[in-house]
């Protein structure tokens, strides 16, 4: 039933809400499906690059710290919005050649599913994005390891690298859990950033639907709450998952040491 108010003119129509909240339709289910999928895939290859960024920071050979530097110092100084957009329209090249002159996004099979080249692009500049904050992220984690740990490690003969492998990071894990945790609670809502090169996630499914309804606070609410439940179900495992990493070590990790330093992400603009 539309629903309206002495100072506002709007009928919000609360059956029209509800139908949207509790029974979606395919566009808004995929929409759905796409956002998880984008955001899984993207968080852990930024956790891939971000770990491979800082220990080419930590490199002995200086084209590497310079290179990882410079990504770093790059990809967050940028807004998101910007580096999306430079990527998909620049394309990239081992994707295909376009037919008139520059790169493009080709369509990719995987197992029979068909991935848009834009969804690739979305995914390449979400993962080189959040890489950037991971690595600094992981860096502060690593750092927060008592540097005794690695001089007693080439003390009993380990190589740096091994040192690296089976000391020092398999403790740094345990500071890195929180802030990826909320790093990945920003990544589910930044998918909606990849409506500016059409990816149909949950937002443009909404917005679709938004222009051919003419329901913007009935659709865009019901999506509210999508994005909503979806941040309220990962803060959740997040909990178990820290209170069982905290159990293994002996500890919670509230009662441990954490990483500090600027490694929280702020929104995307």
């Amino acid at each position: 039933m539309p629903f309206r108010t002495a100072n506002n003119s709007y009928p919000f129509d609360w059956t029209a809400f509800w139908d949207y909240l509790l029974h979606p339709n395919a566009m808004i289910l995929s929409g759905l499906v796409l956002t998880i999928v984008i955001a899984i895939l993207s968080q852990v290859f930024g956790v891939v690059i971000g770990l491979i960024a800082d220990l080419a920071r930590r490199s002995r050979f200086r084209v590497l710290r310079w290179i990882a530097s410079t990504y770093i110092f790059v990809f967050r100084g940028t807004p998101f919005l910007v580096q999306v957009s430079i990527i998909f329209f620049a394309g990239f090249p081992f994707f295909g050649l376009a037919v008139f002159g520059g790169y493009r996004w080709d369509d990719l099979q995987v197992f029979g599913v068909v991935i848009a080249g834009r969804i690739l692009a979305g995914i390449f500049a979400l993962s080189l994005n959040e890489g950037a904050y991971m690595a600094e992220i992981i860096r502060s984690s690593i750092d927060a390891v008592d540097r005794g740990q690695m001089e007693a490690a080439q003390a009993v003969g380990m190589t740096r690298r091994k040192a690296m492998r089976r000391i020092i990071l398999p403790q740094a894990v345990r500071t890195v859990i929180p802030p990826l945790g909320n790093q990945f609670n920003l990544m589910l809502k930044n998918t909606s950033l990849l409506s500016v090169i059409s990816v149909t996630e949950l937002y443009t499914a909404a917005a679709i639907i938004q222009g051919q309804t003419f329901q913007p606070f009935e659709v865009f609410g019901a999506v509210a709450l999508y994005f909503l439940a979806l941040t309220a179900a990962w803060t959740a495992a997040q909990m178990v998952i820290e209170k069982r990493v905290g159990a293994a070590w002996g500890a919670p990790l509230s009662s441990r040491r954490r990483a500090k330093g600027p490694v929280q992400q702020n929104e995307m603009v």
